[in-house]
C-alpha cells in the first residue's frame, strides 16, 4: 500500500528571530514548498486607536512614535498634519523645512534598519554590523533635537517643539580612550546640529557604497533575493501596496511628489523605481532611496542656515507661550495652563492626511465632534496590506525564501497591530 501523501502545517514564529518576535505564520507545506502562508497577527495589539479617543489631541501624540518605532517622525507628521487641516493652521516655512528635513532623516534610519535586517535574516551578518554604525549618528540627531533616542515627540500641530539647536553633545575622555582620540571623534561635534547634520551627508554615500560592496554583486544574496516574491505592477496596485515595495514593481508612485506636502515641491530630487518586482529590486529601490534622501537633507541643511524664523505658529490656543513669557505674564501663564489641562479644540469635521512614510502611504484619518479629544481616530498603516500580501508572494517558494519576503516587505508591527 503507497503511504498516504499530505501537506502538513508550520509554525513559523513567533519566536523564530525572522519573524521578528511578533508575527505568527501559518505554513501549509507540501515537503519544503508553501502551498499557502497565514500571518496571524495581534500579538502586539495596543489599542492605539481606541486610546486616542480618551487623550487630548497633544496627549495622542506620543502614541504616534510608537506604531512603526522605526520611523518615528514620520508617523508624528501625519498626525499633525491632519489636526492642522482641520485647524485650517498655516505652519511657519522653517517649520516645514525642519519636518521634512526629519522626514528623510528618519527614512535613511528606516533604511538602515531594513537592509541590516533584511542582510541578518539571509544570512549576512556584517551589513547589520555597517548599518548600526550611521544609525548611531542620526539617533543622536534625534536626542540633540527632542532629547530622545526614538520616541521624540519632536514635531507638534503647528511647527516643531523648539528650534534646532546650536551645539551637539559631545564624547567625554574616559579610562578607554584619551584626549587625542576624544578630540578625534568630537571634530564633527564642535559646531551646530546643523554642521552635524552637514558633515554626515557628505559622509554617507561612501557608506551606502559600502553597503553596495557588501550586497549588490554578492552572489549567495541575489540567489536569495533575484525572482522571488515577484508581484506584478498590476497586482501591487490592486493589493494596496505602496512606498518601495509598489515602486519596486515599477509604478512610480511617491506622494512627495504626486500630492506634494510641506516643502517637497520646492526640492531636487528622484524616485526610484524597479522593473522585475523581485526582492532584489526592493532592495535596489530603497538602497537608491536612502542616497535620494541624503540629498533633500543636504538642501534642507542649506536652506535651515541661511533662514531663521519662527518654528510654531503664534496661535496660544494651539501652541504653548515661550516660558519666559508663561512665567512673567498672567495672560500666557493662563494659555499654557488651559493647553496642557484641558487641550486644544478642533473643529468638528474629518480629515484624512497622509504622508510617503519609510513604508509607504502612512495616513491618519480623523474626525473631530469640536471636543477636545478626537472622536474617531484611524491609522492607514502601509505595513498592513503588505503583509496582506504574504501568501500570494510566497505561495510555490521554499521556507528559506518566506524569510527574504518578510525581509523585502520591512515590516514593523507597531503599526500593523496598533
Amino acid at each position: 500500500m503507497a503511504s498516504e501523501i499530505r501537506n502538513y502545517t508550520l509554525n513559523f514564529g513567533p519566536q523564530h528571530p525572522a519573524a521578528h518576535g511578533v508575527l505568527r505564520l501559518v505554513l501549509e507545506l507540501d515537503g519544503e514548498v508553501i502551498e499557502r502562508a497565514d500571518p496571524h497577527i495581534g500579538l502586539l495589539h495596543r489599542g492605539t486607536e481606541k486610546l486616542a479617543e480618551s487623550k487630548t489631541f497633544i496627549q495622542s501624540l506620543p502614541y504616534m512614535d510608537r506604531l512603526d518605532y522605526v520611523s518615528m517622525m514620520a508617523n508624528e507628521h501625519a498626525y499633525c498634519m491632519a489636526i492642522e487641516k482641520l485647524c485650517g493652521i498655516e505652519v511657519p516655512l522653517r517649520a516645514q523645512y525642519i519636518r521634512v528635513m526629519f522626514d528623510e532623516i528618519t527614512r535613511i534610519l528606516n533604511h538602515l534598519m531594513w537592509i541590516g535586517a533584511h542582510g541578518l535574516d539571509c544570512g549576512a551578518m556584517t551589513i547589520f554590523l555597517y548599518a548600526f554604525r550611521e544609525r548611531e549618528d542620526l539617533m543622536d540627531c534625534y536626542e540633540a533635537v527632542s532629547g530622545a533616542r526614538m520616541h521624540a515627540a519632536y514635531y507638534r500641530p503647528g511647527g516643531v517643539y523648539r528650534d534646532l539647536p546650536d551645539s551637539m553633545p559631545q564624547y567625554q575622555a574616559s579610562k578607554v580612550r584619551n584626549a587625542a582620540a576624544i578630540k578625534r571623534m568630537n571634530s564633527n561635534r564642535e559646531g551646530s546640529l546643523l554642521d552635524f547634520i552637514e558633515d554626515f551627508t557628505n559622509r554617507f554615500p561612501t557608506y551606502v557604497d559600502e553597503y553596495e560592496t557588501l550586497l549588490t554583486d554578492n552572489r549567495i544574496w541575489k540567489q536569495r533575493t533575484v525572482g522571488i516574491g515577484v508581484l506584478t505592477p498590476e497586482r501591487a496596485m490592486n493589493l494596496g501596496l505602496t512606498g518601495a515595495m509598489l515602486r519596486g514593481s515599477g509604478i512610480a508612485w511617491d506622494l512627495r511628489k504626486k500630492q506634494p506636502y510641506e516643502v517637497y515641491d520646492k526640492l531636487d530630487f528622484d524616485i526610484p523605481v524597479g522593473k522585475n518586482g523581485d526582492c532584489y529590486d526592493r532592495y535596489l529601490v530603497r538602497v537608491e532611496e536612502m542616497r535620494q534622501s541624503n540629498r533633500i537633507v543636504k538642501q534642507c541643511v542649506q536652506w535651515l542656515k541661511a533662514n531663521p524664523g519662527p518654528v510654531i505658529v503664534d496661535n496660544y490656543k494651539v501652541a504653548p507661550p515661550s516660558r519666559v513669557d508663561m512665567k512673567s505674564n498672567m495672560e500666557e501663564l493662563i494659555h499654557h495652563f488651559k493647553l496642557f489641562t484641558e487641550g486644544m479644540h478642533v473643529p468638528e469635521g474629518e480629515a484624512y492626511a497622509a504622508v510617503e512614510h519609510p513604508k509607504g502611504e502612512f495616513g491618519i484619518y480623523l474626525v473631530s465632534d469640536g471636543a477636545n479629544k478626537p472622536y474617531r481616530l484611524k491609522i492607514r498603516a502601509p505595513g498592513f496590506a503588505h503583509l496582506a500580501s504574504l501568501d500570494e508572494m510566497a505561495r510555490g517558494h521554499m521556507i528559506s525564501d518566506a524569510v527574504a519576503i518578510i525581509g523585502t516587505q520591512d515590516i514593523v508591527f507597531g503599526e500593523i497591530d496598533r
